[in-house]
C-alpha cells in the first residue's frame, strides 16, 4: 500500500501538506521475526505497513500474549512513547518479511507545529488508534473466543491464512487445542 493512500485513509490533506509528510518517511525492509518495537523502551519511530504482517504482544514469565495484528495500511506505534515520550508496554515483531514506511516522531511533532493540516491529520490518526484500541478491549471483555474468531474470519480472512495458529490462539486468549475445537465446530 502506498504511503499516499495511508495518509488519505486517516485524513485528506492539501497536496502541499501531504507532500511534506511523504518526504518525511523512508522505506525500510525487515525480515520475518524482526523486533520493531520493544517493551520498556521509548520508541522514536512510527512505522506504516506497506507490505507484511506484524503482531503486538506482551510477555509474562510463562508465555507471550498477542493482543494485536497489523497488516498493510496500518500503523505500528507505541502510543505511550508517541504521546508521552515514555517507555512503551508492548513488543512488536514482524510475522512476515515486511516493507515499511518509517517516520521519526520528533520530526512529525515538528511538522504538527508548523502545519495545521498535518496537526489535524495527527489528531485524526490518534483518534482512530484510540477507537481501534477501545474496540479490541471491548471485544476481549464481552465476546467469547468463538465470537472473536468468527469476527476475525469475517473481517480479516487474510490474517487467518497468513498467521500461525499459535499466535491466533494467543490473540483469542485460548490454547491451540481450544482453537482447533472452535475451527472444527465452524466447519
Amino acid at each position: 500500500m502506498e504511503f499516499s493512500a495511508i495518509i488519505d485513509a486517516v485524513y485528506q490533506l492539501p497536496e502541499q501538506s501531504k507532500m511534506k509528510l511523504i518526504r518525511s518517511v523512508r522505506e525500510v525492509e525487515v525480515p520475518k521475526g524482526w523486533s520493531l518495537l520493544k517493551a520498556g523502551t521509548v520508541e522514536t519511530r512510527i512505522y506504516f505497513i506497506k507490505k507484511g504482517i506484524v503482531r503486538a504482544y506482551s510477555s509474562t514469565p510463562d508465555n507471550e500474549v498477542t493482543f494485536w495484528f497489523g497488516k498493510e495500511g496500518q500503523a505500528v506505534i507505541s502510543m505511550r512513547s508517541y504521546v508521552e515520550q515514555l517507555p512503551g508496554y508492548e513488543d512488536i515483531e514482524s510475522l512476515e518479511a515486511c516493507e515499511l514506511y518509517e517516520l521519526n516522531t520528533e520530526h512529525l511533532h515538528r511538522l504538527f507545529e508548523e502545519d495545521i493540516y498535518i496537526a489535524n491529520w495527527g489528531r485524526k490518526f490518534a483518534e482512530q488508534e484510540l477507537i481501534r484500541t477501545e474496540e479490541r478491549l471491548i471485544q476481549r471483555q464481552f465476546r467469547t473466543a468463538s465470537e472473536r474468531y468468527t469476527d476475525l474470519l469475517i473481517h480479516h480472512p487474510d490474517l487467518v491464512q497468513r498467521i500461525q495458529l499459535g499466535h491466533i490462539a494467543s490473540y483469542l486468549g485460548i490454547t491451540q487445542v481450544s482453537l482447533s475445537r472452535i475451527r472444527a465446530e465452524l466447519k
